[in-house]
């Protein structure tokens, strides 16, 4: 009933995937700002496990996705509900905290529309059903990925490892492809960048890119299939070369410096599962 109503309204169900993926937006930047946090702190007892090193510092605070519950960095207010409402609270506050008038980054509203217009986009193309929510989730776990990976250097296996079980999962029933062609798109996906990373580093003695990178793009094959791989790659080596040869030009960026290629191939990625049999029909009809 849920889904047939929506069927047959799409203008609703569009209305609908906004208004959820806002929801979700603002959850996303949680995930961005903490996750990295947290994995840092398991990293940091780890240490302290292994070297059975003793400090005398309190126990800290508790942190998580859901704890301690939203504040200003700066004055520590903590965020009423009706000021965290996504996108419109931010507009309402002129985008600054409400106690201390510190500034509030633009970039939170903009991950809360950006899920927002992905959320309506595949709404309007695919209907409000099954498929929507499996794209979302696909879309929610790429914008994560996204953000963290330019602030941190780093795709956690937190994300990317389930995004790579549910691929192969989804199309154990055929939802985007086969599951052989599944598999396969997870092997080969793994073992093209890590043979990448392996062919530079003998040759440089550097590392071109991390570990990440080989396991965003497995779990991209599971979804779309070894099939999607080469436009994958593609997309994503150009729009890399040309944003980088971009910044270095405009001084904005150092050559010896990395930059992170985890964006580059969680867009690719999106748009060749969404939309790589149109392009690829467009591309060979032309």
């Amino acid at each position: 009933m849920f889904f047939e109503f929506f069927a047959a309204h799409t203008l609703w169900a569009v209305f609908f995937a906004v208004l959820f993926s806002l929801l979700v937006g603002s959850f996303l930047n949680v995930v961005i700002l903490r996750l990295p946090v947290m994995m840092e702190r398991e990293w940091q007892a780890a240490i302290h496990a292994d070297t059975q090193t003793e400090t005398s510092e309190s126990t800290p605070e508790k942190f998580n996705l859901a704890f301690p519950a939203s504040r200003c960095n700066q004055c520590g207010h903590k965020i009423r509900w009706y000021e965290n409402i996504p996108v419109f609270s931010w507009l309402f506050l002129k985008g600054q905290c409400s106690q201390c008038h510190t500034k509030i980054s633009p970039r939170y509203p903009a991950i809360e529309a950006l899920s927002a217009l992905l959320g309506a986009l595949i709404a309007w193309q695919f209907g409000l059903n099954t498929l929507w929510l499996a794209l979302m989730l696909l879309t929610w776990a790429l914008i994560a990925l996204t953000f963290i990976d330019i602030d941190h250097h780093l795709l956690p296996d937190s994300i990317t490892l389930p995004l790579l079980w549910l691929g192969l999962i989804l199309n154990s029933f055929g939802l985007f492809t086969s599951l052989e062609s599944a598999v396969w798109g997870a092997v080969l996906g793994y073992l093209s960048l890590w043979s990448v990373y392996w062919v530079f580093k003998l040759l440089t003695g550097k590392e071109g890119m991390g570990y990440g990178d080989f396991k965003l793009l497995a779990a991209l094959g599971a979804w779309g299939g070894a099939i999607s791989l080469p436009m994958i790659i593609l997309f994503s080596s150009v729009a890399g070369v040309l944003l980088a040869g971009v910044l270095i030009i405009s001084r904005k960026h150092q050559a010896a410096n990395p930059l992170p290629f985890g964006p580059y191939l969680a867009i690719a990625g999106w748009i060749a599962i969404i939309w790589g049999e149109p392009v690829m029909r467009w591309y060979l009809g032309g």
